[in-house]
């Protein structure tokens, strides 16, 4: 079985479940909610049973609490997963308004000109998803996260695409 094969199939799993994302978007919010709530609490293990191995008092104490609280955060977002997919819908606007602003700054201080305006149209773009997920909240909480999942799977799925066509797949999948 050839690397192009591997790439292929990898793009189709992922378009198919971009197109699936999108068209029930609230189906697939709930899905990246659980999945978020379910990290939290592999992670939050992970970081407790890490806690116990770190040395020196003060960060043993951190490490293990912050692996409890990403438990507990876990455990919550799945006992109240519609209050979980606002707060998640919630931090990824606040991260794409802080992005967008900081690309937009970082674009008019970069040195090399020739990607100032990749920069600012991505810092554009991030500021842009940031308001529009508030400006139609909170009826954006349940479908956003969806839609976000959606878009990335088909774009994940049109680069597998492009890697199993170009030479360099060949290449990165040796690596």
């Amino acid at each position: 079985m050839g690397n192009k094969f591997l790439w292929i199939l990898m793009a189709l799993l992922s378009i198919v479940g971009g197109v699936i994302a999108l068209m029930n978007p609230v189906f697939a919010s709930g899905i990246a909610t659980v999945m978020v709530a379910w990290l939290f609490i592999l992670f939050g293990v992970l970081q407790v049973f890490a806690g116990f191995r770190v040395e020196g008092a003060g960060s043993k104490i951190w490490t293990i609490l912050l692996g409890a609280l990403a438990v507990y955060l876990g455990i919550t977002i799945l006992g109240h997963p519609l209050k979980g997919m606002m707060a998640l819908t919630t931090m990824i606007a606040i991260l794409c308004l802080a992005g967008g602003i900081s690309k937009v700054i970082l674009s008019f201080a970069l040195e090399d000109r020739r990607f100032f305006w990749l920069v600012l149209v991505s810092g554009i773009a991030s500021l842009a998803i940031g308001i529009i997920i508030f400006m139609n909240w909170p009826v954006s909480a349940v479908s956003a996260l969806g839609i976000l999942l959606g878009v990335q799977l088909l774009s994940d799925g049109v680069s597998a695409l492009a890697m199993a066509f170009s030479s360099d797949g060949d290449a990165a999948a040796d690596a």
